[in-house]
């Protein structure tokens, strides 16, 4: 089994990333933002616990966040792998990825973090809120408060995997069939 974490600031280029992973190697995508809104959506247990947390404008825990992906991951049978996108954002939270994973006899192979300095990442989101309507793409202030909350709540999970030596960055400034063959040859080469 092949568990990658997809890496990077916002506006790196992760979701586009990952779909090309997606269909290249065969792995399961999990996000936590699409896992959330779907038990959510299916009324489950862990959905409801979720949503009333977030109605009251407070963060989902870790521990509703890791059994939503264990359910995925003990669901995903005959899967070659898993790509984490969005997850995990801190220590605590590869902490306890690593342990799950463990309980299946598996393990996280490789963290590839997309690597792209702060005025192309700028320059992107606004590029992208003009496209999305998203409305955090397209304030700058609210562009620079993401990364700054990045930089220095979900960036240290960079140097959790380092210590491992799972890390490996990746330049993801290019075209995306260039960035996307940097990715490859990273995998492959695992």
């Amino acid at each position: 089994m092949l568990n990658i974490v997809l890496f990077g600031p916002p506006g790196a280029g992760k979701g586009t990333q990952s779909e090309l992973i997606i269909d290249k190697f065969g792995l399961s995508h999990l996000s936590t933002g699409d896992i959330l809104r779907g038990e959510i959506a299916a009324k489950t247990e862990l959905g409801s616990k979720a949503k009333s947390l977030m109605d009251n404008g407070e963060l989902v825990p870790d521990s509703i966040v890791i059994g939503m992906i264990e359910s995925k991951i003990a669901g995903a049978n005959g899967s070659k792998g898993f790509i984490f996108d969005g997850f995990p954002r801190t220590v605590a939270q590869a902490e306890a990825l690593d342990g799950l994973l463990e309980k299946y006899s598996t393990e996280i192979h490789e963290m590839i973090a997309l690597e792209v300095d702060e005025a192309e990442l700028k320059t992107r989101l606004l590029e992208r809120g003009k496209v999305s309507g998203r409305a955090d793409d397209q304030d700058i202030s609210k562009i620079e408060n993401r990364i700054r909350v990045y930089k220095e709540q979900t960036l240290p999970v960079a140097n959790f995997y380092s210590n491992q030596n799972k890390y490996k960055g990746i330049d993801g400034v290019g075209s995306i069939e260039e960035i996307f063959e940097r990715i490859s040859h990273a995998i492959e080469n695992a």
